[in-house]
Parts: C-alpha cells; structure tokens; sequence
C-alpha cells in the first residue's frame, strides 16, 4: 500500500476501544509508520490503580484515591528492554511497566477510573500531551472527551472470547499462572462498568470509524488504519 502524505496527516489520531481490542499494539505500530507519538492513556489509570494498592489506599475510598490521582508522577519513556514491553512505565521515579499489568490491577483498574477526579487529572494532563500534535492518543473516551476534534477517531473493537484469548496468551509469555475463563470473566466485568460509567462511559464517537478485530489479524487491521491516512490525505 502507498504511504499517506505525511505532510497531510491529522494532528492528532484518537483510538478507543474495550480492554485487551489490540488498542495499544495498534497504535504504536500505526504511530511508529507515520512518525508519531503514541500514548496509551489506560497506562495513567493503571498507574493509578497500582500506586493505591501499594500504598494501602482503599479503592473504595474516593477522595483519597483523587488525591493520589493529583499528586502522582507518571512518564512513559522508549522501552529500555527487550521484554517485550512497547515502552517504560515509570510511576514515581521507579519502573513499573509490568507491575501495572498484574491481576490485582486489572480487578480494580475500572473502579479506579469511574471516580470523576481522576478522570479530570488524567484528561487534564493527556490534552496538555496533545497540545504539541502528532500523537496518536489511545483509550476509551479519546474521542468523545478527551480530542473531540480529533481529525481521526477509530474504535477498535472485538468480542470478549477473542480478547479474552489474546490477554491469556499475553499472560502466558511473561510466566503468569491465569485461567482463561478467569480472563473472560473479568474482561466481562470491566466491560459492564466501562460501558455503564456516567462519567465518559466507553463508546464509539459518533464519526468514530468502527472496525471489528475478531477475523483480523494486527497487520490488517494498521494497513486498514493506513488506508484510511491515505484516503483523508
């Protein structure tokens, strides 16, 4: 396929989607073809969740885990090693790329990211990211709260059994001991409260491109997203 005119790119790309759709590996390689920054914004709710489990903060307790959303230190940097990882998560000064990634965080990573001041602290600092252009934001309210005017929005999605299996597997490579019904279960989960969540529930924009996963593979799915560089260049 030709290569879209760089020169034409939108400023910014918004990619949403449900956990484990492929959103991150998507977006980095879309953004690494084009020059772009990629920043998967569900690392800054992670962030959030891991830091209020090591610190002993109850999830329960909103107020201090707002607080702890104003107060910490997040940075993504190129990986540093060749784990696996697509870059460092580095959460007040140490690196915690994989930590954030743990069974633990996934169980309260949602309940995390439904408190209201969190989600302003983390949109806050993600509009300021996008303030420089050239990004390629993913996430799941990019397009309809955080860039609404992004010039390119795409929701990635695919069903629960496939994304269940490609988290499993994922699991697996880095030595984890998990059960893919156990996997699918708490995918279902945080499905029920990414979508039911009053503020900026999970859903497609509604000039969002949709594109359903399930029988594709990543290469198809970032020459179909280069495709569509090329058409709107």
């Amino acid at each position: 396929m030709c290569q879209p005119d760089l020169h034409k790119l939108p400023r910014n790309i918004a990619i949403d989607g449900p956990a484990a759709s492929g959103k991150s590996t998507i977006g980095t390689l879309v953004a690494n073809k084009i020059g772009y920054m990629c920043l998967d914004t569900g690392i800054m709710y992670r962030a959030v969740a891991f830091q209020a489990l090591k610190e002993g903060i109850d999830i329960a307790d909103k107020e201090a885990v707002e607080r702890l959303a104003e107060r910490i230190e997040i940075n993504i940097r190129p990986a540093s090693s060749k784990d696996g990882r697509q870059f460092d998560v580095i959460i007040n000064g140490g690196d915690h790329t994989w930590d954030i990634r743990t069974p633990e965080v996934n169980a309260v990573v949602s309940e995390v990211s439904v408190y209201a001041g969190v989600r302003r602290a983390m949109t806050l600092q993600q509009r300021k990211i996008a303030e420089k252009g050239r990004i390629v934001m993913i996430g799941q309210d990019i397009g309809t709260v955080v860039l609404p005017d992004a010039e390119l929005k795409i929701y990635l999605d695919a069903s629960v059994e496939v994304r269940a299996q490609r988290r499993y597997i994922e699991d697996l490579s880095h030595g984890k001991d998990v059960c893919l019904q156990d996997v699918i279960e708490s995918l279902r989960h945080r499905d029920e409260i990414d979508s039911g969540r009053a503020l900026a529930p999970l859903k497609a924009a509604e000039d969002a491109v949709v594109i359903d996963s399930d029988k594709m593979t990543v290469y198809e799915v970032v020459e179909y997203v280069m495709g569509l560089l090329k058409q709107r260049g």
